[in-house]
Order: C-alpha cells, then structure tokens, then sequence
C-alpha cells in the first residue's frame, strides 16, 4: 500500500510499446485511472484482431477505483472499454468528442444503460474530484479535436500527464495547445512529468496538420479516377480534410467501415464534422456516380486484416475492385510492427494498376505526436523535478532520457519504467517499490481470450515452419503400437526426406512400445514422447523446427 504523503504508479500498459495505453495512479484510500486503450496485434499474432490490456490487478482494486480519466478519443486510449470496462465499472470522465465515440461504443457492446460518462469541457479549467486526487483537464493539440492532457493532484505531489501532444499553431480545428494552463501548473510546482515520447526520432518540430490539406489538393487535382484514402477512423481532422477538398474539387465522400462510418456521424452529430457543401454520401449512392466524382475514405491505414482497405487489396471487398485510374492515397504512418503489412498492402495495390500514394511518397500524413525540439518545450514550459517517458518503444524512451539529460536532469530525476513496475512519489523523490503482473489479452472476432502467448507462439512457428501431423494407432488390448505411425508434412518449405521418414517412424514406434510396456500409459504422455522424437529428427536431418502435432487412436479390439 501507498504510505502517507505518496502515490504510486503502475503502467499496465502504453510503455515499452506504441498502444495499450492505460497508467494507475493508487494513494491510500483511492485510485483513478488515466486512460483504457487497446493495441494492434503485430506480424507474429496471426488471426488476432485487437490486443487488450489484462486488467486483473484493477479488478482487485474495483472499491477503490474513483473514475477512468481519458486524454482523447483515438482506439489506444478508449478501445478497451466495450471490452474491459464492466471488470472495473467506474465514471468515465472525458472531453466531448471522446465523450461521445465511447457512448457509441459502449451502446454497441450492450452497456449503454451502465456506464456513466461524464463529459468535461477542458476550455472551463475544470477541477475534477477524484477521493484524495484532483485531475485538471488542459488542451493539447493531437490529431483528433478534444484531446487533453492532466495536472493531477495527488498526496505524493503535482503530477502533469501530456497525453498525445505536439505544439501546432495552426490546427484544423483552430484550437491550439493551452500553453498558459500549463504554465499555471508549473507555477505551483511539478513532482514528475510524464510525457508523450513516440516521435522523439524527429528533430525540430512536427509540422502542422495543414500541410496535409495542401498535399490533398495536389492529389486530387491530379487524379483522373476514383480517390480511395485510408486513414484512423477516429482521425476527424483528417476526414475534414478530404471533405473541404473533395467539395472544391467537385467530389462526393463516402465513409465505408462501420467505425468510420459510425465516427463520423458522432462527430457531425457533435458539431466536430462540418459537411456544409453536402458532399457526405451513402455508400450505396457513391456507386452510382462517375469514378472522377468520388472519394471513399476507408478504415485499414495499419493494413488490418479484416478492413476495408485489406479486402480491397486482396480483391475481397462485396462492391470495391481498384481500376487502373484509381488513385489509393494511405494517410497513416505505419505503427511499429504493422510495416510489412502495410507495405504488403501497398504492393498488391500497385500490382493493381492503383497509383499508391504514402508517406514515403508525399505528404500525406503528420503525426500528432511531438518532436524532438517540441518535447523539449513542454519540458522547459512544466520544468518538473522528475521526468517519466512514456507511449513509446524503449528506443524512445532512451532517447528521451537523453533529452532530459541535455536539458539538465541528472539520471536519478529520469525514470523509464517498464509495464508493470510500481514507481512511488513523495516528497522525498521518485523510486521502484513493486512489480505487478500485466499481460496481453487477445480478442479473435467477438471472442475474448480466445488464445493465449503459447498458441500464438505454436501459430507463429506454423506460419514460418510449417507443421507435421504424427498419427498413432494404440492398441489397448494389447498396449502396443498397431502399425506404423503416419507422419504428414504440412507447409514444410523441403520435402521430408525417406531416410528421415524412416527412421522417425521406427523410433516412434519402439519408443512407444518401451512406454506401453511398463502398463498403461495416458494420451498425453504418448503424446509428448511423439512430439520429442519427431522435433529431434527433424532438427537433425533438416535443420528445421516445425510445429509437431501428434494424433494418438485407439484402436483396441476385443483378445480371447
């Protein structure tokens, strides 16, 4: 437990990793959680739709939890609710926009009715109650509308958490970040920062949203045919954008994926989309219109499998097949670990006919994250006793460690952390106390927990190795081996040498005997001496490591 004049924080997720971001605060009597995002399964958790943060160790904490504070509306900050909120059931205190894209996702989940949300105004300086906490909400510029972050007042001290930032001066949405808020914070003393470190690689700053539209409308002045643009169905800035160039340019838009389609009528609903020219569509309309009239804008910027994008790419889409005039623009940067889906996608969309237009290629996208020379303002403007990266990889952390060092800090005021590790505040500093156990929780369609590390570890080896089937027959009767084992290869990338073959089968088959011959044995013991046997053979006749699955029948017959 916390003592008195501390707080303690625990990362269950969003450090040493891009997503899952979710951070505890606990003192004594109370705890409030900043945050509650889900994460994008990598190349290596195949048929995984969403990772989720393991909250057991909230559950445990359910009395004491006096409200979930969220920074803004993206998928890594609030895709963990429909999922995981019920485990904890506390207020959800957030800005408008991201007030109303977690109401639409709870209505979707069936908890509608249940969870209390609770919409602040961040413009107003409000002070939020939290037990023997106080969270102030202060505008930041991001890449959606409404993104905040906190001055959080706790027993161990002022602490200012960023969110996602970055210093833009020209905003879609003409909201700048509240310098002077956090100004005022800083005056009253600041025990630890804790900032947004993602895009720390760029030196100087990152530059504003509007360089995008520019790009737009040299994109679309160019394209002959249909403009089919991928982005984050939360990026409301970005639909903006395609929707006041479209309208120049004499084009319809039609949002296709049901979260994009979803979002975007939230945000119209909520005064944060405007449509003045009327160029929004319905997919069904758009289909009617000449190709150089039309702009879809779709989900699968991070090549997610089952998005509209993937399925265009793959030529499984129900109405969409790419023309040789199309003009496919991806207005994403690829999240760590989505690359080679990304870049398969824009391959098969070249190979097409599509003219595939990406980061690499123009302007089509910015990040909301700071760089290098902005993350340095916001340490100047809060000048904190302490510093904490975090929503990064440990390769931004280190470097923003090196940051602070330039800035000043010595290495015991720098603390990176790792997800899990419980870091103690008071008066008397900042210092590691504990480790809890976090985890991953994978969802496949609608099913949670549907596999676990090991099975994506056994998929991975498939995928990359292959698979051999070793069928048994056991005769129980008898309580030997009946026959020869089968062994079938599946996706081996050599063909499975006679020799080997061979030689594995009479190994398998005395093996087993031995076994049987000292009584009745289970399945699972056969199976696992099935699956030793055909793993060494494998290794030391081909050099490879496919997943081994053994098959044990009982074939016992009657014997008199």
């Amino acid at each position: 437990m916390p003592g008195e004049g501390t707080v303690r924080l625990t990362f269950l997720g969003g450090i040493n990793e891009v997503g899952k971001n979710i951070l505890a605060l606990e003192s004594d009597n109370d705890l409030i959680v900043v945050d509650f995002g889900l994460g994008f399964p990598d190349e290596t958790q195949h048929g995984v739709d969403v990772v989720l943060p393991d909250v057991a160790w909230l559950a445990e904490r359910r009395a004491k939890v006096r409200g979930i504070y969220i920074t803004h509306g993206h998928e890594d900050h609030i895709g963990a609710l429909p999922w995981l909120w019920a485990d904890v059931r506390a207020p959800i205190h957030a800005p408008p926009l991201a007030a109303g894209l977690i109401a639409g996702k709870m209505r979707e989940a069936g908890l509608g009715r249940e969870v209390d949300i609770r919409e602040f105004d961040p413009d107003s300086r409000p002070v939020l109650a939290a037990g023997d906490m106080t969270v102030e909400p202060f505008r930041v510029t991001h890449s959606i509308p409404d993104a905040v972050g906190f001055g959080i007042t706790t027993p161990g001290g002022l602490i200012v958490h960023t969110g996602d930032f970055k210093f833009d001066p020209t905003p879609v949405d003409g909201k700048p970040t509240d310098i002077a808020a956090i100004e005022a914070l800083s005056k009253r003393g600041v025990r630890l920062l804790i900032s947004d470190c993602v895009h720390i690689e760029t030196y100087g700053a990152t530059p504003s949203e509007r360089v995008v539209g520019a790009t737009y409308e040299d994109v679309f002045a160019a394209a002959s045919g249909r403009i089919i643009i991928a982005t984050f169905a939360s990026l409301i800035a970005r639909i903006q954008q395609v929707i006041d160039v479209a309208h120049r340019h004499g084009r319809r838009v039609a949002p296709l994926g049901r979260s994009l389609v979803t979002n975007v009528q939230i945000a119209q609903d909520l005064g944060y989309l405007h449509d003045p020219g009327g160029v929004l569509v319905d997919e069904r309309d758009a289909h009617r219109l000449p190709d150089n009239r039309i702009v879809y804008v779709v989900t699968g910027s991070q090549g997610e499998p089952m998005s509209v994008l993937s399925r265009i790419a793959n030529r499984t889409h129900h109405e969409i097949e790419v023309h040789n005039r199309d003009t496919v623009v991806i207005s994403a940067t690829p999240i760590p670990g989505n690359e080679t889906s990304v870049y398969r996608i824009i391959d098969q969309l070249f190979h097409q006919g599509a003219e595939v237009i990406y980061s690499s290629r123009a302007r089509v996208h910015v990040s909301g994250h700071a760089g290098r020379d902005e993350l340095r303002r916001m340490l100047d403007l809060v000048k904190p006793q302490h510093v904490a990266p975090t929503h990064g990889e440990y390769r931004h952390l280190s470097l923003y460690a090196d940051l602070a060092r330039e800035a000043g800090y010595r290495d015991d005021q720098i603390h990176l952390v790792v997800a899990g590790e419980v870091m103690e505040i008071g008066a008397d500093g900042v210092r590691i106390v504990d480790r809890i156990e976090t985890g991953r929780v994978f969802v496949e369609g609608r099913v949670l927990n549907a596999v676990d590390e090991a099975t994506l570890v056994e998929r991975d080896r498939m995928a990359n190795e292959g698979i051999i089937v070793v069928a048994v027959a056991i005769d129980r009767g008898m309580d030997e081996v009946a026959g020869d084992p089968v062994i079938a290869p599946m996706g081996l990338v050599i063909e499975l040498d006679d020799t080997v073959r061979s030689e594995m089968t009479i190994a398998l088959r005395e093996s087993l005997n031995r076994i049987l011959a000292r009584g009745p044995a289970e399945d699972a013991v056969l199976a696992q001496r099935v699956r030793s046997i055909a793993a060494s053979y494998m290794f030391r006749g081909h050099r490879r490591r496919p997943a081994i699955r053994p098959v044990i029948v009982d074939v016992s017959s009657s014997h008199g």
